[in-house]
């Protein structure tokens, strides 16, 4: 039985595994950094206090009910060159075959400008989700724990610190 409990345990918590971000040498260097890290009781209270009768607030309400945490890191730096490749690398390398695939790749050579997502999978469902976004003077990691809609995930853009995503290749600055 103890074993049954521990295994039970274990998988619960090989669910909810977040990517670990160690990118604290970068806060130094940054002009600006969040670091927001909202466990499952703070996005259930954010989510309390959403309009039930909105229907964009519903449906954030709805999807984010089975999150368990969400994790944003950003740094704006005031010149290029202020983070790596090698950083970039330390984050994708968390990100392995077969728990977690590449679900897009965006490389703008114009704009000098990288977005990938990657979903992590657990019996075929959807259990993770990170962003990564890059700029030459700007970096940006979000990471989504716990059970998600893949069909819900644009309903996220714009809440819970999750940078608003309005479909086209240009963004507007902050």
């Amino acid at each position: 039985m103890r074993l049954l409990l521990v295994a039970c345990a274990m998988a619960a918590v090989s669910c909810a595994q977040q990517i670990k971000i160690d990118l604290d040498h970068l806060a130094k260097k940054a002009a600006n950094t969040v670091d927001l890290s909202l466990p499952s009781n703070l996005i259930q209270l954010g989510a309390a206090m959403l309009d039930p009768k909105d229907p964009d607030q519903a449906q954030v309400k709805k999807i984010v009910g089975s999150l368990q945490a969400i994790y944003i890191k950003n740094f704006e730096f005031k010149k290029e060159g202020e983070y790596t490749k090698a950083d970039l690398d330390s984050i994708r390398s968390q990100m392995k075959a077969p728990d977690w695939q590449r679900m897009v790749g965006v490389l703008s050579s114009e704009d000098r400008e990288t977005v990938e997502v990657w979903v992590r999978t657990d019996g075929g469902k959807m259990t993770g989700l990170t962003i990564l976004a890059a700029d030459p003077r700007e970096l940006t990691v979000v990471n989504l724990v716990g059970s998600i809609d893949p069909a819900a995930i644009g309903e996220l853009s714009g809440h819970f610190g999750i940078p608003k995503f309005n479909g086209s290749s240009k963004t507007k600055k902050r």
